[in-house]
């Protein structure tokens, strides 16, 4: 049934690498909306109440063009970029938020990492999908980093997250004063956080073993999550460029892994699940 269930979810028509190709557009773009909004050009934070999806996904953004400028543009390649939108829409669709929209995109960066940003913009670089060898391996990355979306990790790192707290809406005003300045800098604390040092390793277990669940739930094995760990493990000790990559933001690999194992045992039939190794290697690598 599960199985059913992946090829079903990645069947359905999507416009997945058009909506793409014209989100990175907009940010690229001085003259636009969102780049108007990330630059801080047409903000304003207001009201009391907790902050709502949209604000949610400015900040998102805000980061998302940091993440551009430092790891590269999404690789040129459409059918790859439509696949890994199909696969990771698939694993949200079994997350534990799976209301919202989610982009996901391969970057051309040598660096081995994936992040996301709050909103639900997901990237995982070329480098790391180059060392995958199935679905299921890249839908258990992609789940990973849905886990830290649907959790607002990110959100809950900065040291001005209570700022956050009293955010309600951004609009169409300039940002004024010391709540243009909290923001900002707010902001630069979560690029710092994302981009340098990484989220808190309970963060990490939890996308962890959110991971395992929205991957199991699809369909896929769930033990590919502690797979891809064990490839990077193998490559952290020969690794010569560790700024910003999987092994400069994530804790120790082997205490990763040693939790996952001990997870598995909930998924008793997880070698039963799909890995997928013919649709991957058709479709998930990077030319």
């Amino acid at each position: 049934m599960k199985t059913v269930l992946i090829l079903v979810c990645l069947i359905l028509p999507l416009s997945a690498s058009t909506a793409l190709a014209g989100f990175f557009e907009s940010l690229a773009n001085p003259e636009s909306k969102e780049w108007k909004i990330i630059t801080g050009a047409t903000q304003v934070l207001s009201s009391t109440q907790e902050i709502d999806y949209p604000t949610e996904r400015n900040i998102g953004e805000s980061l998302a063009l940091e993440g551009l400028q430092r790891f590269g543009n999404p690789v040129a390649n459409e059918q790859l970029q439509k696949y890994v939108n199909l696969v990771g829409s698939a694993v949200a669709a079994n997350s534990t938020r799976a209301t919202i929209p989610y982009q996901f995109a391969v970057l051309d960066s040598q660096v081995q990492n994936a992040f996301a940003v709050p909103g639900g913009v997901i990237f995982v670089s070329r480098a790391l999908v180059d060392i995958l060898e199935s679905e299921a391996e890249l839908a258990a990355v992609l789940a990973h980093e849905i886990g830290h979306v649907s959790a607002k990790h990110a959100l809950k790192s900065t040291r001005r997250a209570q700022f956050f707290q009293g955010v309600g809406t951004i609009t169409a005003a300039n940002l004024k004063g010391d709540t243009g300045k909290q923001f900002a800098s707010a902001i630069n604390d979560m690029q710092g956080v994302l981009f340098d040092k990484g989220l808190d390793k309970e963060m990490e277990f939890e996308a962890d073993l959110a991971a395992m669940e929205a991957a199991y739930r699809t369909g896929y094995d769930p033990s590919a999550m502690i797979r891809v760990l064990e490839k990077l493990q193998k490559l952290e000790a020969t690794s010569r460029e560790k700024k910003g990559s999987w092994f400069s933001t994530h804790p120790p690999l082997d205490e990763r892994i040693a939790r996952l194992q001990t997870q598995l045992r909930h998924y008793p039939d997880f070698a039963a699940q799909a890995s997928v190794k013919e649709r991957f290697a058709k479709y998930g690598r990077v030319k």
